[in-house]
């Protein structure tokens, strides 16, 4: 029986290679933080590997329960409705495991130091 927890972080995907580098590079740092975790990428659309291809990595490698854990900003109609829609699929595909949809990035105080550092940059003074 299967004991692993997974996580699949989803982004939207995008036709530039290097704005879906971006998730990848994000998944090598949750692994370093997370080293007993295993942690897979997908993307809503545009590019490879999909959800349902990163649902079965995770499924395939022994996972349990699999994060659906979306590089999202807001509670949009991606994270809201498709990553539930998803979850649903999922669940109906594989019944012996469990998904759970993560919420997005949203309103986050880190965040807000994030945008005064952009910022900042932006000016080119230090943060």
């Amino acid at each position: 029986m299967p004991s692993q927890e997974a996580i699949l972080l989803i982004a939207h995907g995008s036709r530039r290679k290097e704005a879906n580098d971006d998730l990848r590079t994000m998944a090598d740092h949750l692994r370093s933080r997370l080293p007993d975790t295993l942690i897979e990428v997908a993307y809503l659309e545009l590019t490879e590997p999909t959800i349902p291809q990163g649902a079965r990595a995770c499924i395939e490698a022994g996972a349990a329960k699999v994060f659906l854990l979306p590089f999202f900003l807001s509670p949009g109609i991606h994270v809201v409705q498709d990553l539930e829609e998803f979850r649903e699929e999922f669940r109906q595909q594989w019944p012996e495991q469990e998904f759970t949809v993560c919420p997005p990035l949203g309103v986050h105080p880190h965040l807000v130091e994030i945008l005064l550092t952009r910022l900042a940059e932006a000016k080119g003074i230090p943060a």
